[in-house]
């Protein structure tokens, strides 16, 4: 499957997010919904805040230019949230994958999924 596939299919195609991206761990977006850009300066702070979250704690994380209250930042995931809507980012081997959900979505339900796409995709190398 494409990295498009992923995102289409097995992120925003189980109505459980929003939009969803997955950029490279060493920068670069791979897919991502349409309109939904995550700019170089974005991935490079997430990708910074996998390894140290003190900045994201301090100052929230931003995904296609909307400001989330980091809630959780550890080597493996960043949760965010802003209102009703959130941001669940994960990091596999290769990749770092990013789920937004906008209300009625539930947070639980969304970062299920990113995690889980993101255990596969570790299971298989990446």
């Amino acid at each position: 499957m494409s990295w498009q596939g992923y995102v289409d299919t097995n992120l925003v195609g189980t109505g459980k997010v929003s939009t969803a991206a997955i950029i490279g761990l060493k920068g670069g977006v791979w897919a991502a919904s349409p309109g939904f850009n995550v700019s170089a300066e974005e991935q490079q702070a997430i990708i910074k805040g996998l390894d140290d979250p003190t900045p994201l704690q301090a100052s929230g994380v931003y995904v296609n230019g909307k400001k989330y209250l980091t809630l959780q930042a550890n080597p493996r995931s960043i949760y965010g949230k802003a209102a009703g809507d959130g941001v669940c980012i994960v990091r596999t081997n290769q990749a770092v994958l990013i789920g937004a959900y906008a209300s009625p979505l539930l947070p639980g339900d969304a970062n299920k999924v990113v995690e889980g796409l993101a255990d596969y995709l570790i299971s298989v190398g990446y």
